[in-house]
């Protein structure tokens, strides 16, 4: 089959062995795959995000030396099965499903690993008990930002939000995109975003955003702090001497930059008792001061992925029309288009999410 190939630092369209289904396994063929901030990373930093698996177990571990198909965020349709399979679905099934494959021996990534190719190919492995059809009526590019948008419903379900907070989003490409159209759907404002690009900037304001900010500008903590005040300061709770300052809802602060020094900056803006939601994935080594998160009482969460449910979830969010993502959804390339395609996601003026379409010049 032809494929987006990374090949030691480059992305090269190739033929490649077609994947062969294994026990519980389905064959699919690729109708759109999203590309991921995070593939941007990869194919500049793999090694760094092989030594972090390598260190925490978990499933990106890839021989650099071999060929890595990527794309994680795909729709499909059912061509085949392999043994051991109830084929519940007919093949030209459209389906979504989380990319991995739960095999005897562990959870194997699609997409970040030599054996399974992911949706920058024109065939890949999924597992027969994670396909989830694509409900009647959702299009194949909606039914492509399952993924990337699970990833927002769970960086907010992780926040277990309460009726009282206010959330500040620092960074809106395609994650502080998702966690602004969850935010949103949970009922939470006003919605605080912030962002350098103004053609981000915009983007948030389509996705839900009550205030959007240019952080050249304008600080956000000090807008955050504005749109958080107590309508009844009477109602306030009373803050250590050590912790002066106005009295303002409690803030949750989504990190979706993913880049050094973003963490420890925000530690040093973030009012006290703020809670910390780092959905940004820095592949880089950071650093912070712990003096700083304890003086103000910080809570930092790390999140990353989702559970089977939100998936689930999101799938269903999008097919209902509760979750528009259509503004997230910029271009569309064929294979030929791929690395192009990473190197135009690198102005955010330009894009905010591009489709691969393997089967399409």
């Amino acid at each position: 089959m032809r494929a987006a190939v990374m090949r030691g630092k480059k992305l090269v369209v190739d033929n490649i062995p077609t994947p062969v289904p294994g026990a519980g396994e389905v064959l699919v063929k690729t109708l759109a795959c999203g590309i991921c901030g995070s593939d941007l990373h990869t194919l500049k930093h793999a090694e760094k995000l092989v030594a972090a698996a390598r260190k925490t177990g978990a499933p990106f571990v890839m021989d650099l030396t071999r060929d890595i198909v990527m794309g994680h965020e795909f729709c499909a349709e059912v061509v085949d099965y392999g043994p051991q399979t109830q084929k519940r679905l007919k093949p030209g099934t459209r389906v979504c499903a989380m990319p991995v494959l739960l095999k005897a021996s562990g959870i194997e990534s699609v997409g970040y690993s030599n054996e399974s190719p992911g949706g920058y190919g024109e065939l890949m492995r999924l597992t027969e008990f994670l396909l989830l059809e694509v409900p009647n009526g959702l299009s194949t590019e909606r039914a492509a930002l399952t993924e990337p948008m699970a990833v927002g419903y769970h960086a907010v379900q992780k926040a277990r939000l309460d009726k009282d907070d206010a959330p500040l989003v620092i960074g809106c490409g395609p994650v502080g995109l998702a966690v602004i159209a969850a935010l949103k759907l949970a009922g939470m404002h006003p919605i605080v975003a912030a962002d350098f690009s103004p053609r981000r900037r915009e983007l948030a304001r389509q996705m839900g955003a009550d205030l959007v900010v240019d952080p050249k500008e304008t600080s956000p903590y000090e807008s955050w702090r504005q749109m958080a005040a107590y309508s009844d300061p009477a109602k306030a709770p009373m803050l250590p001497p050590w912790m002066p300052g106005p009295a303002v809802r409690p803030a949750v602060i989504f990190e979706c930059v993913g880049v050094p020094g973003v963490i420890e900056s925000i530690m040093l803006a973030a009012p006290g008792n703020a809670r910390i939601v780092v959905v940004g994935v820095c592949i880089e080594r950071d650093q912070i001061e712990p003096l700083t998160g304890i003086s103000k009482e910080l809570n930092i969460q790390f999140v990353l992925g989702y559970s089977p449910e939100e998936f689930a979830a999101t799938l269903s969010h999008l097919a209902e029309g509760r979750v528009n993502g259509d503004p997230l959804i910029t271009g569309k390339v064929g294979l030929e288009g791929v690395a192009k395609a990473f190197e135009d996601l690198a102005s955010p003026e330009t894009h905010a999410k591009i489709l691969v379409e393997p089967w399409h010049s």
